[in-house]
């Protein structure tokens, strides 16, 4: 499906080339919002949905038996890897760690992720969805970011600023050093453990990465991206998409990271974007999920200024530039997937 002559449009456009039109598909769009989602988990937990391969398949398939996405993303978590790695999770309903990072000891017991022995339930789920999604849609793999996944394990849980994160940062350099290249190795085994089991593309998510500024960006963080992108393209020629969450400050820091796509978020335009990542790649995002609650006629205007936006890029991909809100109606996104296919026309084969 990733071969020159039937990529799917979504890969085309990943890779910069030519396409009949604008791609779309939407972050969490497999989720909370769609009533038939809602349904499926009266009757089953959130952990047991995402090491379920069959129910997991259902879930991911539920948008795209809906709307005409261009891509599907796996239905999944991004802590769904850390219980092979000796990191107890629960969902309460946020991820909740019962035995923070706190100690450099700590730190070192993490172990390093083996995806076939630990996750052989997201692959099977992958090859599952695979089996039944339409052949010129894509499916997108996914992991978590070293520094998102450091922010959980130390802080404990989710948090507005990861002080205690950020501090044992600077306070356990090396230790933190040490496990961010943990974190780093295993998430890159993972994400190409999901493209040889049939994802299409595979996608990192940074949600925290805003918290950081440039320095402590390069010091920390920036070599564990570069080694982790460089084993994934090393074993796999899935396009590679990062998504630094309101990490607009970082961009000009991140030019030599080896992706193919860079999402943004909906905080920056895309042509600002585009000039503080040097150009060349393709984009992804980045419509505001606040704007699928405006009028339909608003919404329009809203999809038009990012396709505006992103003219002259060397690729666009359309997306929110974050997760779909649960209160979202459907009927809105039915509205912004064939709006952006009709004014994404492009002529192209």
């Amino acid at each position: 499906m990733n071969g020159s002559d039937n990529a799917t449009i979504f890969e085309r456009a990943a890779r910069g080339r030519p396409v009949p039109h604008t791609p779309i598909w939407i972050m969490r769009q497999a989720g909370r919002y769609l009533p038939e989602y809602r349904k499926l988990r009266r009757e089953v937990d959130f952990i047991t949905a995402t090491r379920t391969p069959e129910i997991a398949a259902r879930i991911t398939l539920q948008p795209m038996e809906r709307f005409a996405m261009d891509a599907s993303i796996l239905f999944s978590d991004i802590m769904t890897p850390l219980d092979p790695m000796g990191v107890e999770v629960k969902f309460a309903p946020g991820p909740v760690l019962s035995h923070p990072v706190r100690t450099p000891e700590a730190a070192r017991a993490v172990r390093a992720l083996v995806p076939e022995e630990g996750v052989p339930f997201v692959l099977e789920a992958i090859r599952a969805v695979r089996a039944e999604l339409r052949p010129e849609a894509a499916l997108i793999g996914f992991a978590g970011a070293p520094f998102t996944l450091f922010c959980y394990l130390v802080e404990g849980g989710g948090s507005k600023d990861f002080m205690t994160a950020r501090s044992f940062l600077r306070r356990e350099p090396e230790a933190s050093r040490a496990l961010l290249h943990t974190l780093g190795r295993s998430m890159a085994r993972y994400l190409v453990a999901q493209a040889e089991a049939g994802a299409n593309a595979v996608m990192l998510f940074d949600s925290w990465i805003g918290l950081l500024g440039p320095d402590t960006y390069m010091r920390f963080i920036h070599p564990v991206l570069t080694r982790a992108f460089a084993a994934v393209r090393a074993a796999t020629d899935r396009p590679i998409i990062y998504f630094p969450n309101r990490g607009g400050p970082l961009l000009r820091s991140m030019r030599g990271l080896d992706v193919d796509v860079v999402a943004i978020d909906w905080t920056l335009p895309l042509s600002k974007a585009d000039r503080l990542l040097g150009g060349g790649r393709a984009l992804q995002g980045n419509l505001d999920p606040a704007e699928l609650f405006g009028r339909p006629d608003a919404l329009r205007r809203a999809a038009d200024a990012v396709l505006a936006e992103a003219e002259g890029l060397a690729g666009h991909i359309f997306s929110l530039g974050h997760g779909i809100d649960r209160r979202t109606d459907p009927d809105q996104v039915a509205r912004l997937v064939d709006h952006v296919h009709e004014r994404g026309r492009t002529g192209a084969d």
